[in-house]
């Protein structure tokens, strides 16, 4: 597959682009959440590990071939999240995501998700996108069950966070469930 960076994809609302060095504040506001940080599989980062982590996103972004895409989730120029495929396996990824907690219930979770899904499967050829969510987070269940995810399982003590081992809902949804989505988002990339 040939490098797709710069990547940035349009959604209704959203914005899917490449995070930059210029984003340390924002991410920082974001994985430096508990509120945030509490249903995802890491727990909430101090200012210096958010800046390693942004530096590690970036490096990886110019990687070839590209096996991660990491992207900002952008609102009218601002970060207000993250959307992650992360490519394991043939034509599979997992799929990870969180929105800014004075954010939620506005749809901006299920816009970046979906864009995502589209980038996957619309360019990647992907077959398969999973997403392994903690059993208490009903919201992000609600964003995947309402874009077409089946739960297939549970996957008992898969991530430790908060000094304890937490299980994980495993969803996934296949190509060929997913065409009667709206196909809204638009996406360019070049090369830098």
């Amino acid at each position: 597959m040939t490098l797709l960076y710069p990547l940035h994809l349009a959604g209704t609302a959203v914005t899917l682009r490449e995070f930059s060095e210029d984003d340390t504040k924002a991410v920082h506001a974001l994985v430096g959440d508990t509120r945030v940080t509490d249903y995802l599989s890491f727990d909430a980062k101090t200012r210096e590990q958010s800046d390693t982590m942004l530096a590690g996103i970036v490096d990886r972004a110019r990687q070839e071939p590209r096996t991660e895409f990491y992207l900002a989730v952008d609102l009218a120029g601002s970060l207000i999240g993250f959307a992650r495929l992360g490519l394991n396996g043939v034509q599979a990824a997992k799929l990870g995501y969180a929105i800014h907690a004075d954010l939620w219930g506005h749809g901006h979770a299920t816009d970046a998700v979906r864009t995502a899904i589209q980038f996957g499967f619309g360019v990647l050829g992907l077959h398969r996108i999973s997403a392994a969510i903690g059993p208490n987070n009903t919201a992000s269940i609600a964003v995947v069950e309402h874009l077409g995810f089946t739960l297939e399982g549970r996957i008992r003590d898969h991530v430790y966070t908060g000094g304890i081992w937490r299980d994980s809902l495993l969803y996934s949804v296949l190509t060929h469930e997913w065409p009667a989505q709206p196909r809204s988002t638009t996406h360019t990339a070049g090369r830098s």
